[in-house]
């Protein structure tokens, strides 16, 4: 039975928050356009939409650091069950270790995402992001040549469109940051490219370990 107060009928709605919002836009933009070039266009204002939300940056406060072990964890809020799309994020505070590969200790994080689309969002924080290009054409094994093409500060509201195969890293600058990743598949289950043009090794490994949190709590 639905509550009363002073003889008025009481229901209880949830308030849509920023990842609801995003969720309903972002279904909307897959449904009406197939193109996944012009899909993952049209999603980098709606993620920075998502980004100025207040309840967001207030809800990231509690989220919990992200962690290197044999891999990088992202956080896990959301994956649709019709389009496939993910809903990650990336947290790191300044007096963690710097992440360090187990059999690879040299590795500067040099990599791509496969086959997937991914916008990434950052939500607090300064970061230096890195644009590579292979210059070899991958037909020898294990080997790879590499140059790079820039290297772009960027501040909270930045998005940043990876596709498929693109190579890229991210550097902290001795701050705090979050960012919040939209992946058009969840990674961690098929291999991606990893890159050390210091010594002009190519490998694969499984992408980052899913850890589910709740975005935005409805005590926020």
């Amino acid at each position: 039975m639905p509550e009363t107060e002073g003889g008025k009928i009481m229901t209880n709605v949830k308030t849509e928050n920023a990842m609801d919002r995003f969720v309903r836009s972002t279904r909307a933009i897959f449904a009406s356009e197939s193109n996944p070039e012009k899909r993952w266009q049209a999603l980098g204002p709606v993620l920075q939409e998502m980004l100025a939300d207040p309840d967001l940056r207030s809800a990231s406060q509690g989220w919990p650091a992200c962690n290197f072990k044999e891999r990088v964890e992202n956080l896990l809020f959301y994956e649709d069950p019709d389009y496939g799309f993910v809903i990650n994020a990336l947290k790191r505070n300044p007096d963690q270790p710097p992440a360090k590969h187990p059999t690879r200790p040299n590795w500067r994080g040099i990599h791509d995402h496969a086959h997937i689309y991914t916008l990434y969002g950052v939500l607090a924080g300064n970061e230096m992001i890195e644009r590579y290009e292979r210059m070899d054409d991958g037909t020898r094994e294990g080997y790879c040549e590499l140059t790079k093409t820039g290297d772009f500060q960027v501040a909270p509201g930045h998005v940043d469109l990876v596709k498929p195969y693109e190579i890229h890293a991210e550097r902290s600058l001795g701050e705090a940051t979050v960012a919040v990743i939209i992946r058009s598949e969840k990674s961690g289950e098929f291999l991606q490219g990893r890159y050390d043009p210091d010594n002009n090794e190519y490998w694969e490994s499984l992408g980052p370990i899913q850890v589910p949190v709740e975005m935005i709590p409805e005590s926020i």
